[in-house]
């Protein structure tokens, strides 16, 4: 989505450099997030582009995969994220906290077939007691990225 107008900034203050990834050469600034135009010619915000998953050349926007676990009766909270992977470019990786502790990752898989597209089913799914938060409860992607990037690194022994 990008936005104009004279409530909107005209660039980041001393950095020429930034503001030139984020103004258009005729000063739209793109906010960095995914909308779409509904129907009745409303502007829905649908997810931040830094957040949207690429598998296989498709498009995965992690809200509507975590609105879908959400749904699922065993489901406290959901976080998703994309994780490299070496076939398809990244894969969905969704972090759970379960309000049921028999939930099983197969059973979440089951649940995603049934009421999302194929590649959009979380190919990894890991349990967990919280989720990274901002000081307002907004589950912070970005955070979890950083620790599951973080402990990949040290795995692999290269940071």
């Amino acid at each position: 989505m990008c936005v104009k107008g004279p409530q909107v900034m005209a660039g980041y203050w001393n950095r020429p450099d930034e503001t030139e990834k984020v103004m258009t050469p005729d000063g739209f600034f793109r906010t960095g997030d995914v909308a779409v135009m509904t129907d009745d010619g409303q502007v829905k915000i649908v997810d931040r582009l830094k957040d949207m998953v690429l598998v296989s050349g498709f498009n995965v926007y992690p809200n509507e995969v975590e609105d879908v676990l959400a749904q699922h009766p065993g489901v406290l909270e959901v976080a998703v994220i994309g994780l490299p992977d070496e076939h398809t470019g990244e894969c969905v990786a969704a972090y759970v906290v379960p309000r049921d502790r028999s939930l099983t990752a197969e059973e979440l898989r089951r649940f995603s077939r049934e009421n999302l597209t194929p590649y959009k089913v979380p190919r990894h799914i890991e349990f967990r007691e919280t989720l990274p938060k901002t000081n307002v409860g907004k589950v912070l992607r970005r955070a979890l990225r950083d620790e599951v990037g973080n402990f990949a690194a040290k795995r692999t022994g290269s940071s």
